[in-house]
């Protein structure tokens, strides 16, 4: 019986349980979107990721929410990456070269960490329709517009952990979701953030690799910077390093596998003949 290797991994994250937790799907030749769709929503994680091999080092992929698929996931991205490396199917000091709908991803190792080159997400500056003054109590210093989603930047990080948003509210004010950000002056990291994304059948991101895109951008953009740690405050908690180059941005990372299984082909995929 053909069986798929499926892994469960935390990204972002330097222990089991933390991070943001991404199943990696191997595939050995092309599955139908519906299998992809039912497969994702049955994990029931923020990203489901789809590898298929074409050439040595070279590999499809593709990204599915329990709701929909997605143009970009740093996080799912990630694990896929780490699987690569920790199962052998590509040398350590090896590049990996993703194809994927916002075209291609390099992916390459960074001392012991992973790291990803991402388009950089453009940021424009715009008040929110809604959310104008304040994101549920908290004050907002500053937003942004990004395709499908806002960045609200409140006063602190306090706020960004503080921040109790009522999902219908921002179901029904957002169109994919909404990022919350702060600057901090001190500490370890150089910003904090949330991200809630009700509409993608996420209500919180544990940790959004393509929201840093966008953060790195905005951040850039208003003090000056190229580099950034980062902390993602979300019950789980993860953290990176981002560095913007040209039009790219560096997205540094690390994870670690949960566990590894397999899904009975005939019972749960139809292959595209």
């Amino acid at each position: 019986m053909l069986e798929l290797p499926i892994f469960f991994v935390d990204a972002f994250a330097d222990k089991l349980f933390e991070g943001n937790p991404a199943a990696v799907c191997l595939l050995p030749a092309a599955i139908t979107d519906q299998s992809m769709q039912q497969l994702a929503s049955e994990f029931n994680l923020s990203e489901t990721a789809f590898v298929q091999y074409l050439d040595y080092g070279k590999f499809n992929l593709r990204w599915f929410t329990p709701k929909q698929e997605v143009n970009l996931c740093g996080h799912a991205t990630l694990a896929s990456a780490f699987i690569m490396f920790e199962e052998g199917l590509i040398e350590e000091n090896d590049t990996i070269v993703f194809e994927t709908l916002s075209g291609k991803i390099e992916v390459s190792k960074n001392k012991g960490a992973i790291q990803m080159d991402f388009p950089l997400v453009n940021t424009v500056a715009k008040k929110h329709a809604f959310f104008k003054e304040d994101f549920f109590g908290k004050p907002i210093v500053g937003s942004a517009w990004l395709k499908h989603n806002f960045i609200l930047e409140l006063e602190n990080k306090e706020a960004v952990i503080q921040a109790n948003p009522d999902q219908k509210v921002l179901a029904a004010n957002s169109e994919e979701g909404i990022i919350i950000t702060s600057w901090s002056e001190n500490g370890d990291f150089d910003i904090f953030s949330r991200y809630f994304a009700p509409n993608l059948g996420i209500p919180e991101d544990p940790v959004t690799g393509f929201a840093h895109s966008a953060l790195m951008d905005y951040f850039g953009r208003k003090k000056g910077v190229d580099k950034l740690s980062a902390f993602q405050a979300s019950p789980r908690g993860g953290k990176m390093k981002i560095e913007q180059n040209g039009d790219r941005v560096w997205i540094i990372g690390r994870a670690v596998k949960v566990f590894e299984s397999f899904i009975d082909v005939p019972a749960a995929v139809t292959f595209i003949e």
